[in-house]
């Protein structure tokens, strides 16, 4: 994962701070802090990918990876937003959706990380510690 969102990146800050204070970090302002449920979300998104959760369809390109990505993240806001107590401010919706698309295209703009992460579940990729071939997910052969 430091690979994609390092430690210190806005990101993995924000889920780190969700992750921590998940009972109470929507009481601390009168409405969501847009900024950071969409860099969890983009968080979430890359770290549900990394371990191949709910991954039936392989990405063939880098806009098919960014469509999965995409969704990741829409999941994480939902479950966000249904979980706090606060309210968004109108628009929020729609500006927290683009905040984590940004940062989902960012990274996979940055080097070679979409070709990583596509080739990350292929057959033949060993992808635990023991080296043993992931058969969890299978490309549809036409």
């Amino acid at each position: 994962m430091d690979q994609f969102l390092a430690p210190h990146t806005p990101e993995a800050t924000a889920h780190s701070h969700l992750q921590e204070n998940w009972f109470g970090w929507d009481l601390q302002q009168p409405s969501i802090d847009e900024t950071l449920v969409s860099g969890c979300a983009s968080y979430c998104a890359f770290d549900r990918y990394l371990s191949g959760a709910d991954l039936f369809l392989l990405p063939r390109t880098k806009s098919e990876l960014e469509s999965v990505l995409r969704r990741y993240s829409y999941d994480a806001i939902h479950n966000t937003i249904a979980r706090s107590r606060s309210a968004l401010q109108p628009g929020g919706y729609s500006r927290v959706c683009y905040m984590a698309e940004k940062s989902i295209r960012d990274v996979l703009n940055t080097g070679d990380n979409a070709n990583v992460l596509l080739s990350l579940h292929r057959p033949g990729h060993a992808s635990n510690s023991n080296g043993v071939e992931d058969r969890s997910t299978r490309p549809i052969v036409s």
